[in-house]
């Protein structure tokens, strides 16, 4: 996977995503192939991949092509996110319940049990927000802010009962794992077991998906893919790249 030079400092690419500079007709291109050091293999059980449709194919092109405008990248993301979400809504607990048909009949379902929330990690979980309230308009999301450079949590807030819900920690580009490991080991401060925690992201390397895992083995990680990851999905997203 290639990736023409930006503003994005190299060094905070290489840092983060593991991308190696080389140049190719006179372009400075970005290969991230440093994930190749990770053998899926090694990867942790509690990891769910999206089988890979054509559908699910196509989003992931659609995002991934360097020709695509920023209303069709919002909306494919969109669309990829939601996919990504539902996955995860099938992590948490339900009841059963009975409901009153129009034409009078009973049916025998199932509703969520209460407690469940969404926290998104800032800035770039923050672009997750649309998708979940379109898949589930009832969750109350939480945030957490994390410095990228130093790693320190800066701001924080969701329910004070954290401890005893299930929660969907959305994060859309998981490069190396670092910022993620830091909101873990903060939910972790608060109590919150690591069974009761779904990580939803929509781009994953092997080494972000191991590293999480070497710490907190008993969370569960739903991603769309795994291997390279366009590190301008949120610069893109908010029209900013």
């Amino acid at each position: 996977m290639e990736y023409e030079s930006n503003d994005k400092d190299y060094s905070e690419l290489e840092r983060e995503y593991g991308i190696i500079e080389r140049e190719e007709n006179g372009k400075i291109l970005y290969d991230s192939i440093k994930d190749c050091e990770y053998k899926r293999d090694e990867l942790p059980s509690k990891i769910i991949e999206l089988e890979k449709k054509d559908q699910v194919l196509e989003l992931q092109t659609i995002l991934r092509d360097s020709e695509t405008s920023n209303s069709d990248f919002v909306f494919h993301a969109d669309r990829l996110m939601r996919l990504v979400i539902e996955e995860g809504l099938n992590c948490l607990s339900y009841k059963e319940v009975v409901v009153k048909t129009p034409t009078g009949r009973f049916y025998k379902g199932l509703d969520f049990k209460k407690g469940n929330c969404a926290i998104s990690l800032c800035r770039s979980g923050e672009c997750m927000e649309t998708a979940m309230r379109q898949c589930c308009r009832s969750m109350r999301i939480g945030k957490i802010l994390i410095s990228e450079k130093e790693q320190k949590v800066l701001y924080s807030r969701f329910p004070q009962d954290i401890n005893r819900r299930q929660i969907l920690l959305c994060y859309p580009i998981l490069g190396t794992g670092e910022t993620v490991i830091k909101a873990l080991r903060l939910l972790k401060e608060h109590n919150v077991k690591g069974k009761n925690i779904v990580i939803i992201s929509v781009f994953s390397t092997t080494k972000a998906l191991i590293e999480i895992g070497k710490e907190f083995s008993h969370v569960r990680i739903i991603t769309s893919d795994i291997g390279n990851v366009p590190f301008n999905f949120t610069q893109k997203y908010f029209g900013t790249d």
